[in-house]
């Protein structure tokens, strides 16, 4: 199967993962769609676009699973959104190049939701670990090893 094109969960996707996807969507000829609830630039492309929505609480992910389609592939740190557009038979891939799947999808809500009850009763977690070069290299090598597909 090869995607038929790629939405960005585009508010907290690390700008240095956006210019991969924009220098693949003229490589490869495939659309890059990002969606946020604040303006974007872009570079100018017939392969990338951005649609701004309106502010609130999952409105950019609700407008992500509206669209979504079978082939598509989807850029999320989001899991619960991952989990939405796998359902719909869609490929979800986080910017630090975790794919998610069927397979490891409910594993990764668990803890997510086990993280959260920590948070809500005051243990501090910590957040997630600063953008590496590291983690740059994975997330390009996993989009083009999906874009071979």
């Amino acid at each position: 199967m090869s995607l038929k094109q790629i939405w960005v969960d585009a508010d907290a996707c690390p700008k240095v993962i956006k210019e991969i996807l924009f220098r693949v969507a003229d490589r490869v000829s495939i659309p890059v769609i990002l969606v946020a609830n604040q303006p974007l630039r872009v570079p100018r492309s017939r392969y990338i676009r951005s649609i701004q929505v309106a502010a609130g609480f999952d409105v950019a992910d609700n407008h992500i699973v509206q669209q979504v389609e079978t082939g598509d592939l989807v850029i999320t740190a989001d899991i619960p959104l991952a989990a939405e557009v796998i359902a719909k038979g869609s490929l979800a891939l986080n910017p630090r190049g975790d794919l998610y799947t069927e397979e490891n999808i409910r594993q990764r809500l668990n803890m997510r939701d086990f993280m959260d009850t920590l948070r809500s009763s005051g243990v501090d977690t910590g957040g997630p670990a600063s953008f590496s070069q590291s983690d740059r290299r994975i997330f390009a090598n996993q989009l083009d090893r999906l874009l071979a597909r």
